[in-house]
């Protein structure tokens, strides 16, 4: 143990130095064994903060195209009612010992800043924060240990629904940053002892093309900072930069954890790709994560082979699938085909599904492991692994495969 002052036992005397050393920071290691062990995990997406995409019944009928634009939409009594009912229903703990019978080690919990220290003038409603509480515990009961992610940043890191607030991105501006270490100090001080916590997110996806790199990665050493003396993994995401170019990055800082989000189908050419070329542009992805020199996961993949499913690039939005996204051609139809459940996909569609999602599995553990985009939705079965579980497309146990060998 590493004190600000010189002990020595003898004779249960404290021998106390005359001169002050600095105060060391204490490395502590976190409550998961990152070096030894395969992350397994799975994101409560759509939770503590909504995407339309996931639960398209809470955006039916009205105007709202984020939890921002909620309570003008709906009033501030409908979305508190509403919002309380999803908070308590949508996730379970039924849900975390389902985690957990699957074999699964890990739950990445997304929350907006909004619930944990909102800031004035804003329509976001708060009570999710008292619900993390809960699930913590949840979590602990079922063996699962927990990455608290902070999914949504004060102004917005990268305009996307999934920050709380579409359109322009204004963290960096103004006090945001700062706000955004005082919403992590706040995490700090309430969760990382929990027995649960074994690794704290200090942003989701900040959009790096369209940021000062140079704030990213001052914020980032800050975060670290502040959690060092935790025994959690201070995690951060790629910020799009790619994950090859943090290898450099984090000299003489401990138990970082770097953060890929791997989708191959938010652009036309990867939307377009055979399931062949998925699954090999997965299996080379593995290999770029496996070459860090930093414990890397991806915290964020899916099934999905098309962005077919409704709303998944904002509300009423199209795809690029199927030509309907502004800007996109047209490579298949989605119609029918990859909303629902996934009992109602094709056995193609099936098979490719289970096949791409086998090759991550297999790409992403030559790295520290993953964690799958999403537990569940109201109807987009190649995002949704509860579904693909029960329907034998995710496979059980995780390591057996109908597909092996892909990625060698």
């Amino acid at each position: 143990m590493v004190g600000h002052w010189a002990t020595a036992a003898a004779f249960g005397m404290l021998a106390v130095s005359t001169i002050a050393s600095p105060l060391q920071p204490v490395k502590r290691s976190p409550l998961f064994n990152y070096n030894g062990q395969k992350v397994r995990g799975v994101n409560t997406g759509g939770w503590f903060v909504l995407e339309p995409w996931i639960t398209p019944s809470i955006f039916e009928g009205n105007s709202a195209v984020d939890e921002y634009t909620l309570t003008g939409a709906i009033g501030k009594n409908a979305a508190q009612s509403r919002l309380r009912q999803h908070w308590n229903t949508w996730i379970t703990q039924d849900d975390f010992n389902q985690m957990a019978a699957a074999g699964l080690n890990h739950v990445r919990i997304p929350i907006g800043y909004w619930s944990i220290i909102p800031r004035p003038g804003e329509p976001y409603l708060q009570g999710a924060y008292s619900k993390l509480a809960e699930a913590l515990d949840w979590a602990s009961a079922a063996g699962l240990k927990v990455m608290i992610d902070l999914h949504g940043a004060a102004g917005s890191q990268n305009g996307f629904d999934n920050s709380g607030r579409y359109g322009s991105i204004g963290w960096t501006q103004g006090d945001t940053v700062a706000h955004t270490i005082k919403v992590l100090n706040k995490i700090r001080d309430d969760h990382a002892s929990h027995p649960a916590v074994s690794a704290i997110e200090l942003i989701n996806e900040p959009l790096g093309p369209n940021l000062n790199m140079d704030t990213v990665r001052q914020f980032y050493m800050d975060g670290w900072g502040n959690l060092r003396d935790s025994n959690v993994a201070v995690t951060f995401h790629d910020a799009f930069e790619g994950v090859t170019s943090w290898g450099n990055w984090g000299s003489g800082m401990w138990n970082l954890l770097l953060d890929t989000h791997h989708y191959e189908i938010f652009d036309n050419n990867a939307v377009g790709m055979s399931i062949d070329d998925h699954i090999k542009t997965a299996c080379d992805f593995g290999n770029q994560m496996s070459g860090t020199g930093k414990w890397t996961i991806a915290g964020e993949w899916t099934g999905g082979i098309t962005d077919c499913a409704k709303w998944l690039n904002g509300k009423n939005k199209g795809a690029r699938y199927d030509g309907t996204l502004s800007g996109s051609t047209k490579h298949g139809d989605c119609t029918g085909k990859y909303t629902g459940r996934v009992a109602g996909l094709s056995q193609a569609d099936k098979s490719n599904i289970g096949r791409f999602i086998e090759a991550q599995l297999d790409a992403f553990e030559k790295a520290t492991g993953w964690i799958f985009w999403t537990w569940k939705t109201e109807g987009a079965p190649e995002w949704d692994m509860k579904d693909l579980l029960a329907n034998g497309i995710f496979p059980q146990p995780l390591t057996a495969r109908k597909y092996p060998g892909q990625c060698h």
